[in-house]
């Protein structure tokens, strides 16, 4: 071991000894299990989103989670925001993909607003939606409040799609013509 005097003349560890055990003891504690008191302790993480409404011009912002615990208050408010605004039904939305959209927000930066085109579709607007456009799918996951589209504030819709690309969680589709992006809960896949 590394020992030189101090200055009242006792014999100490180095300073490159004491950095050496430092860092051993620093590595050991990154392999060790945090205990649960420890866990408990750590406030849970809030989930945010703010969104704007491209066909009704409504904002909506809203912490929907709380750690592990999605809001039931505000998913109501979410469910209602995101349901059909062309026949007004409401259907439940699929708190994961409130989840994809706020992984999405703190990959890219942190904050911004979603500008929403599409979000829960009833089968009847779904129907005249896919006779106007070979674009709109028959049995579309917006029918099970599953998927939305959207741009967001932060960056061009491309890098938005890259981005969801990259989470892997889910189903991204991209339409430049139209500058928007396609994100579902469905299986991995793109277009």
């Amino acid at each position: 071991m590394d020992r030189e005097a101090t200055s009242d003349g006792h014999a100490g560890l180095s300073r490159r000894a004491f950095l050496r055990g430092a860092l051993a003891a620093g590595a050991g504690l990154l392999l060790c299990p945090v205990p649960q008191s420890v866990r408990a302790a750590v406030p849970p993480v809030r989930r945010r989103l703010a969104f704007y409404h491209t066909h009704t011009e409504k904002n909506l912002e809203l912490t929907y989670a709380i750690g592990r615990i999605y809001n039931p208050v505000a998913m109501n408010q979410l469910n209602a925001y995101l349901g059909d605004f062309r026949t007004g039904e409401i259907h439940p939305i699929d708190p994961q993909l409130m989840d994809i959209l706020w992984a999405l927000q703190k990959r890219i930066g942190g904050r911004g607003v979603f500008s929403v085109i599409s979000g829960y579709r009833s089968p009847y607007t779904n129907a005249a939606l896919k006779r106007r456009s070979r674009g709109v799918a028959g049995n579309s996951l917006h029918m099970q409040g599953k998927a939305i589209d959207v741009r967001f504030s932060e960056v061009a819709s491309e890098a938005l799609r890259d981005y969801a690309i990259d989470l892997q969680a889910g189903g991204v589709g991209f339409y430049p013509d139209s500058d928007f992006v396609h994100l579902d809960t469905g299986r991995v896949r793109t277009w």
